[in-house]
């Protein structure tokens, strides 16, 4: 006979649920799963608040003064509004389907992927806003416009200290989320793209150097690239399914087979549901007469103690069942 574990308990108080089943077998479960950006939710609300303020601010003074540089920040403005925009609408439907408001039967891993969905559209808006700014400044430089500094200069100020809130604001919640990473990142960017821009007013104001807006433009426009490369190869092997960075898979594959009473292991898979939730499912094969309940503790405890793993599935089968892996993918 086929037993079968889930470690999963979604409570949103945090704590432990145990129960008793067969036999008077019982088990803890690991932590709620609450989505971390959650804890988050009145920052995001705030910096997206203030942030879609100044991007309407700098978009307006970047077509009135003529400022690429000042078009630039308020393209990476508009990327930060964007991606806050869709962390807050995934934080929010995550949050809803764990507290069962409007639970659909179909989403059996729940809403939490919309928050690695939303961090890969958003790498892709910096990209493209990055390309606009790249052509946009190769026009500007071989007939460089007149800029108006003055306005150009109050208005970088301003969005340097909306920027500099907004990185207070989404600091903590950097380390846990993924997607409120990526908008931390950003914002990083626009505050050191709002220190170019005030350099580029004030050598404009001093030596009527025009080239030196487009220059900083382009410069404010692709020096985010990087970062956004990382974060958008983050969100893909998410998306891939792939195992955590760091984690070795045949490692852990020869640990379990280790266990005591386990004959063999396969159909293992450990992959990443979102920010800090890993998940893993194997079958595990035990010798006959063996406690499946024990191997299922032992199995469940290597899981949690060496890989931080708490949402895990195991299928416990004897030597003698056949079947279980017939699965060739």
């Amino acid at each position: 006979m086929a037993h079968h574990h889930d470690a999963l308990a979604e409570r949103e108080d945090g704590h432990d649920d145990a129960h008793r089943h067969d036999g008077g077998h019982g088990h803890s479960h690991g932590p709620s799963l609450a989505n971390a950006g959650a804890r988050h939710l009145r920052p995001l609300a705030i910096s997206f608040g203030l942030i879609a303020v100044f991007f309407v601010v700098e978009a307006v003074a970047g077509v009135v003064t003529g400022s690429l540089a000042l078009l630039s920040d308020a393209g990476h403005m508009l990327a930060d509004v964007v991606g806050l925009g869709m962390a807050l609408a995934a934080i929010t439907l995550a949050g809803r389907h764990a507290r069962g408001e409007g639970r659909n039967r179909q989403h059996t891993f729940g809403l939490y992927r919309l928050e690695i969905l939303a961090a890969f559209v958003n790498a892709l808006l910096l990209v493209g806003v990055a390309a606009w700014v790249l052509v946009e400044a190769v026009r500007r430089l071989r007939e460089p416009p007149e800029v108006l500094t003055g306005p150009m200069l109050v208005v970088a100020v301003l969005g340097l200290i909306a920027n500099l809130v907004v990185f207070a604001l989404l600091r903590e919640g950097a380390k846990e989320s993924l997607n409120v990473e990526g908008a931390y990142l950003e914002v990083v960017a626009d505050a050191l793209g709002s220190v170019g821009v005030i350099v580029a007013a004030v050598l404009l104001a001093a030596f009527d150097w025009r080239w030196v807006d487009p220059v900083v433009g382009a410069l404010v426009g692709v020096w985010i690239l990087p970062r956004t490369f990382h974060l958008g190869r983050q969100a893909v092997r998410i998306l891939l399914q792939s195992a955590p960075p760091g984690l070795d898979v045949a490692a852990l594959e020869a640990e379990l087979a280790a266990l005591p009473g386990v004959v063999d292991v396969h159909d293992l898979h450990v992959w990443t549901l979102t920010s800090d939730m890993e998940a893993a499912s194997a079958h595990l094969m035990t010798a006959p007469d063996v406690d499946a309940h024990g191997v299922l503790d032992r199995a469940r405890a290597l899981l949690q103690d060496r890989y931080a793993i708490d949402h895990t599935t195991f299928q416990v089968e004897p030597q003698t069942h056949d079947g279980c892996d017939d699965v060739t993918w």
